[in-house]
């Protein structure tokens, strides 16, 4: 482990807290003319339409209907490997969920949420020959505007054999971030809102390919300059003036259990496609950019090496049955009507039961997105109940490995009580009291942290997190936060309730609050469930054209 790189990530986390009376250093205000624009894509590429656009070929796809409880580690038969299955997967993943309109501007929204609705996550697909496709295996940008993927790269059958050898399940996706997108509105803190966007992303593919029985998992055994070969970020010539693109994760989609990858195979892959033939040009977002070089320091920093990983997968968590999850919510439609919520009415309850349920979805299980990841659980939500029937008005801590409960309490003030709250739950209540003005003060004094259900911060195992897998583990923890967003995104849904994620918080006062008073513990990112009051002046679209003519759509 670097102790330079060390340094850097504890500095750059300490230098971008918002405090209340100073933020984190950002231009103040937003320089519309450089605002970066939504889409990014690849000129002089093939394109191939994917289904369920009318241009696309359905391959006789027939995709099996799930309902969102039923997403399991054991929910059908694995759908076989076709395009159609990758278009239902990045449809259901990363694609337009709808289109909203206050004249005179329009803005699409997507599956995967994102800070300010920026979306710095582009993602690629690495597969085989793909009937419909392309005869020869390939790199491929997904261009989730207009649902198409746009070839980067071909490359030699012999050479994709080579690397996965006979498994004719099996396709990546390969995540990144483009930093300036966030940065354009939030400077420095950006690196962070790139990391637990990235994080939402890994959950969204997860939920998705759980849709067609297949299984997602993250693959350390590439490192950082292995994922920027295989998805060519590395190639200079085809970024000239536009925006370059960090290496985030490989995901590898399989229809099977597991997927082993060794760091020989993914050397494999990654010598594959770079000795492939390449084309496309990356477009420009902005024509103006500000150097935020602290962005570069931790990014440098946090480089991840190829890693070996093995992690079995964790038992299923406690259930509580009677949790209400809606009429056999349907998934597909659940992703796609997922929305940040924008005001809460402050009035409405939630039944014990059901909340309950949302917080055993987040506890680690051999279930998506949790068997995605190849690390133990690193953050533990500390939650300010407001409005739970049933459920004292309050400050409670959910401890997600319970290994690490003894020191979570000798990090807190003593005079926290710590009362078991349930009997299958690893809940606990620290106090009870109306947080609800606390709760909004440490998030940047916004009502919505009052106005809800309940909302929370979630706090990760900061030193001993950094200390077991070294520097480049900052960004797995912020990971390790959207995924727990997520999950709490389509729990809200199904519940007819909705959530939104908070970026903006003052980190120290949310530690001074439970006596935290190192780097033990640190709050990486908040969050808030409650009843939503929508903006009437809005007009909503369907994402897609071609879905104007689906009855099926829901707003």
């Amino acid at each position: 482990m670097s102790d330079d790189a060390l340094d850097s990530v504890y500095r750059y986390h300490d230098g971008t807290k918002h405090h209340v009376h100073r933020f984190a250093r950002s231009l103040g205000y937003l320089d519309w003319a450089s605002q970066p624009r939504p889409f990014r894509a690849f000129a002089e590429t093939p394109t191939v339409p994917l289904y369920p656009s009318p241009d696309a070929a359905a391959d006789d796809y027939a995709p099996t209907a799930v309902t969102f409880a039923e997403l399991g580690p054991r929910l059908a038969t694995a759908a076989p490997l076709c395009a159609a299955l990758v278009g239902d997967v990045l449809r259901h993943a990363l694609g337009l969920s709808a289109w909203k309109q206050a004249d005179p501007a329009r803005w699409p929204l997507r599956v995967n949420p994102s800070s300010g609705n920026l979306h710095p996550t582009e993602a690629y697909v690495v597969c085989g020959p793909l009937p419909s496709v392309a005869e020869t295996p390939g790199v491929y940008h997904y261009a989730p505007d207009r649902h198409l993927l746009e070839q980067r790269c071909a490359f030699d059958d012999k050479a994709w054999r080579d690397a996965v050898g006979e498994q004719p399940d099996v396709l990546f996706v390969v995540l990144t971030s483009i930093h300036w997108r966030e940065a354009w509105k939030y400077g420095e803190r950006a690196f962070r809102y790139c990391q637990h966007d990235l994080g939402h992303a890994v959950a969204a593919v997860s939920f998705a390919a759980a849709l067609v029985g297949w299984r997602a998992t993250m693959l350390p055994a590439f490192s950082h300059s292995a994922i920027a070969a295989l998805a060519g970020l590395d190639r200079d010539q085809d970024f000239v003036d536009a925006e370059r693109e960090e290496p985030g994760c490989v995901i590898a989609l399989s229809g099977r259990d597991s997927l082993p990858v060794s760091e020989a195979m993914a050397q494999a892959l990654v010598l594959a496609a770079t000795g492939g033939r390449w084309s496309g040009q990356a477009s420009q977002l902005s024509e103006d950019h500000v150097t935020w070089s602290f962005i570069d320091e931790v990014a440098t920093a946090t480089e991840p090496p190829a890693r070996t990983a093995t992690l079995a997968s964790p038992p299923a968590p406690p259930r509580h049955p009677d949790a209400a999850r809606g009429p056999a919510v349907d998934a597909r439609a659940l992703v796609l009507q997922r929305r940040s919520a924008v005001a809460f009415d402050g009035r409405a309850t939630l039944d014990r039961a059901t909340f309950l349920g949302m917080l055993a979805r987040v506890l680690p299980a051999a279930a998506p997105p949790w068997d995605s990841a190849w690390w133990t659980p690193r953050v533990h939500l500390v939650l300010f109940v407001h409005r739970v029937d049933d459920v004292a008005p309050g400050v409670y801590m959910l401890v997600r490995d319970p290994r690490v409960l003894d020191q979570l309490r000798a990090a807190c003030r003593q005079e926290l009580v710590w009362e078991q709250a349930d009997e299958l739950l690893p809940l606990w209540r620290l106090s009870r009291q109306d947080s609800r003005a606390m709760a909004a003060r440490v998030s940047c004094n916004q009502d919505i942290a009052a106005d809800g259900y309940f909302s929370l911060g979630m706090l990760a195992d900061f030193d001993e997190s950094l200390q077991t897998y070294g520097p480049s583990f900052y960004r797995q923890l912020f990971w390790e936060t959207g995924m727990v967003g997520q999950t709490l995104y389509l729990e809200a849904e199904a519940a007819g309730a909705r959530a939104t994620g908070i970026g903006c918080f003052f980190d120290d006062d949310v530690h001074e609050l439970l006596g935290f008073t190192s780097h033990a513990f640190q709050s990486l990112y908040h969050f808030t469930v409650g009843a939503p009051v929508d903006d009437r002046r809005l007009t909503i679209e369907p994402g897609y054209a071609w879905e104007q003519r689906d009855p099926s759509f829901r707003l």
